[in-house]
């Protein structure tokens, strides 16, 4: 009786298929007519616009009004988190870049830097230590400006969790806890304050988080003439 109301024969569809955005593909709608961009997660949903089901979405009517469309769900309502377009499961570990890991875990997903962020001061054998990008490495690395621009040794740079030559006495690791998301959807910042830095100096370090999606937008109720 749906496909009688919404799905008219033959098919008419546009010359030019629509331009999807990032991470949604041209799939035929639920008419099995035209091609449309599959709905990602969160976003609104009907008998026509179809869910990407390549990302196991379902069109999720169950928070909805009778009569109006849904919205994109997961179909065992197990909780994801979208990065880039690109759909995660909950307690997957992903990278976006060579330079961060990510950690989706209840609808949002934290990340934490794989380069190091340690500070390299002026010394008699390098006065001024200059960090650069290395073509073919991901990370930058710190260089001596001036002497043929050589990368300064590993044992040089301090490593997480390693006490700095600069200090002599150890430095016991400190630090509170990351604090809640900045933003209650979408990116956000957590924040801690540690010592876990080659100076063992209390510093605030920070973070990208996510919250998990924002709700979509109500439609605009059509103006009354």
């Amino acid at each position: 009786q749906v496909c009688a109301q919404l799905c008219r024969r033959p098919c008419y569809c546009p010359w030019v298929p629509p331009r999807c955005p990032r991470g949604s593909p041209l799939v035929l709608d639920g008419c099995g007519c035209c091609k449309v961009c599959a709905r990602r997660l969160g976003e609104p949903c009907d008998f026509l616009h179809v869910c990407d089901q390549s990302q196991g979405l379902v069109c999720d009517y169950s928070s909805a009004p009778a009569g109006t469309g849904g919205t994109c769900n997961f179909e065992d309502d197990e909780e994801g988190c979208e990065v880039n377009g690109r759909l995660y499961r909950d307690g997957e570990v992903f990278q976006p870049s060579c330079k961060i890991q990510c950690h989706c875990l209840g609808g949002g997903f934290t990340c934490i830097p794989l380069c190091q962020e340690d500070v390299r001061l002026p010394s008699p054998d390098c006065p001024f230590p200059r960090r650069v990008e290395i073509p073919g490495k991901c990370c930058p690395e710190w260089i001596c400006e001036g002497a043929q621009d050589q990368p300064l040794p590993r044992d040089a740079r301090a490593a997480p969790g390693a006490v700095s030559p600069l200090l002599r006495y150890p430095c016991p690791p400190w630090g509170t806890e990351w604090s809640a998301c900045s933003a209650t959807c979408g990116l956000g910042f957590a924040s801690r304050v540690s010592n876990q830095n080659r100076l063992c100096r209390l510093e605030t370090q920070r973070r990208l988080c996510s919250a998990g999606a924002c709700p979509a937008l109500p439609a605009a109720l059509p103006a009354v003439s």
